[in-house]
């Protein structure tokens, strides 16, 4: 039975997650999800950057990624102090443009690309090649010609096919291209099974317990045109954990040594991957970089000490912890419905004006978003809502849950945070709609940093019957 107050207020009508809670005020922001520069001013007008996003909107239009500079800049130099003993290369594959390749070299970091695409961004932007790691565990003999060609700093090998692809390009193009042995340390680590990528059962990396890894540290060891630099790991993404760190950590310095003692190979390197978390709701509570620096620092000491070895030089591969909270992407609503549910319950259905086309993470991961009205202050009670697109797909959802103001309406603008990494590099076309443009935004003003695709860029390809 429906309360006499409204059905927000009858028994059971909040069907949210556990974590969820009822705000105070659903005009505040959570500070944690958010850049650094956002904030809402009097009129409840969310800001980032110094530009308002209903003025970002009317000149940009919607929906759009905002970039917050300043703060993508500020994380990044927070890996590089934290980790100033380690190289760091930023994971291109979180989120790579021209701009965003140029600020990562300026800020002294280095560069993972795992496609030909990427490599091509970090050519375009002048980045040192030098500086640039090549991952991917399907590397076509283009891409690997090509970055022997182009002098990359390492390539990580993920087969023995590649090893012996790698091995006859480099002799062909006269080069001696330096190696990573990416390895699968059989660690489960607490995500979710497609981003968990150490366990066995997967396509990433050679097996430590079935001795594959042994056998390609040694086939690229006799490979002359190959410099053997290290061991590779890379527990998953989403991560906030170090005791999957820490159980990795051991096995593969374990490898680490029994190479040094039966091969009679020193390497000097090994990368400890990236995966570490951020928050993209107020049940995520992850560690700062001078933490994880602490933490994972102590961890490969103790097991160095344990095994009587040398400290390799170590590496990282943060992605989405740099760009990930840097970003944030602005819907109009379009209609807003409430939805009945069983046991006299409801839900508030807001379209917006984009989807899983450029956030697919949520029907891909079934992962969590927080989201705010961003164009005006509201004075109504929050109601529980639902933030979906306008894709023809009933799994077409951003936020699965939030509280949002109860007189939400047609032309309001909602931000959605978090959305720096694996939002816009996932992006799609799905049902012909246009991917959104990326614009920064730094002192006061927005500066297009990838342009809104047009129908023309949508046909371009379409060539019609021939």
């Amino acid at each position: 039975m429906t309360h006499e107050a409204g059905w927000a207020h009858a028994p059971g009508a909040f069907r949210g997650p556990s974590w969820l809670r009822t705000p105070a005020d659903p005009n505040d922001l959570v500070p944690q999800l958010w850049s650094t520069t956002a904030h809402k001013d009097d009129a409840g007008v969310l800001t980032v950057g110094g530009v308002p996003l209903t003025e970002l909107v009317a000149e940009h239009g919607s929906p759009a990624y905002v970039l917050d500079e300043d703060d993508f800049r500020t994380r990044a130099r927070a890996f590089r102090d934290a980790f100033a003993a380690y190289d760091v290369y930023y994971a291109g594959k979180a989120f790579l443009s021209v701009a965003v390749a140029r600020w990562i070299a300026e800020e002294g970091l280095s560069l993972d690309v795992c496609s030909g695409g990427e490599l091509t961004v970090a050519e375009r932007a002048g980045f040192p090649m030098d500086r640039v790691e090549f991952h991917g565990n399907n590397k076509s003999e283009g891409e690997l010609r090509r970055a022997v060609r182009n002098g990359v700093g390492r390539v990580v090998v993920d087969s023995f096919t590649e090893i012996e692809r790698l091995a006859r390009i480099a002799a062909e193009e006269g080069a001696r291209v330096p190696v990573m042995v990416r390895v699968t340390a059989g660690v489960e680590a607490h995500t979710h099974e497609y981003i968990a990528t150490a366990h066995e059962d997967q396509k990433f990396g050679f097996s430590i317990t079935a001795g594959h890894g042994l056998e390609a540290v040694r086939r690229v060891a006799a490979a002359e045109a190959l410099e053997l630099r290290g061991l590779h790991s890379h527990i998953g993404s989403q991560i906030f954990d170090s005791s999957g760190f820490e159980v990795a950590a051991r096995r593969v310095l374990a490898l680490h040594a029994r190479v040094s003692e039966e091969l009679g190979v020193e390497m000097p390197e090994m990368d400890l991957g990236g995966g570490f978390g951020i928050a993209y709701t107020t049940q995520d509570d992850p560690a700062d970089p001078a933490q994880l620096a602490t933490e994972m620092t102590k961890i490969v000491e103790h097991e160095c000490r344990a095994l009587g070895i040398a400290q390799p030089a170590l590496s990282i591969e943060p992605g989405r912890a740099i760009v990930g909270p840097s970003m944030c992407t602005v819907y109009e609503v379009g209609t807003v419905k409430d939805v009945s549910l069983d046991g006299g319950a409801s839900r508030t259905y807001v379209s917006v004006d984009g989807g899983m086309s450029d956030n697919i993470r949520t029907a891909l991961y079934d992962a969590d978003y927080s989201c705010t009205l961003a164009s005006r202050r509201s004075d109504a009670e929050p109601v529980l809502g639902r933030v979906v697109g306008k894709h023809c797909e009933a799994g077409d959802i951003v936020v699965k849950d939030e509280f949002v103001p109860g007189d939400l309406a047609p032309g309001d603008l909602v931000a959605v945070p978090g959305t720096g990494a694996y939002c816009r590099s996932m992006a799609s076309n799905y049902n012909h709609l246009l991917r959104p443009p990326v614009i920064a935004v730094r002192d006061g003003a927005s500066r297009v940093l990838v342009r809104r695709e047009t129908e023309d860029d949508l046909l371009a390809t379409d060539v019609g019957d021939l």
